[in-house]
């Protein structure tokens, strides 16, 4: 018997609450503060009719938006002042990324767009025609 409603829960996501996880392990993130996040990130999943691959909003503080693309994808592309970069070949830091999980209490994170079977990542050339590059 086949779920045909079964949530996609990738297994670098928490059951519950939220966890810190390592940038260019499971993913590479891309973060853009504010204001400016909320815009693209609206803009990407327009674009996506809902289906844009991990968004994750940081409620508090900078309310910055971290874009989760495929690992070792993020280094592939120029991207525009104001998007930094964490994960992938040629970064010298470690940087841990918090991710909610995708039900319950996750405060301050939470899921803009979530990972779906077809969009578990956010394309980058999707991120870029977002920003407007």
């Amino acid at each position: 018997m086949t779920m045909t409603n079964a949530i996609h829960w990738p297994e670098w996501v928490p059951l519950a609450g939220h966890h810190l996880r390592v940038s260019g392990v499971h993913f590479d993130a891309l973060r853009i503060q504010g204001v400016r996040g909320e815009q693209v990130a609206a803009r990407l999943v327009a674009e996506a009719d809902g289906n844009a691959g991990p968004v994750i909003c940081e409620a508090t503080g900078f309310r910055w938006m971290y874009f989760l693309v495929a690992p070792g994808t993020a280094r592939d592309h120029g991207w525009p002042l104001g998007v930094q970069r964490f994960g992938g070949a040629g970064c010298r830091t470690v940087t841990y990324i918090g991710v909610p999980a995708l039900a319950g209490n996750t405060w301050p994170l939470f899921w803009y767009s979530e990972p779906t079977p077809t969009a578990p990542y956010v394309v980058p050339s999707q991120l870029l025609a977002a920003l407007g590059e």
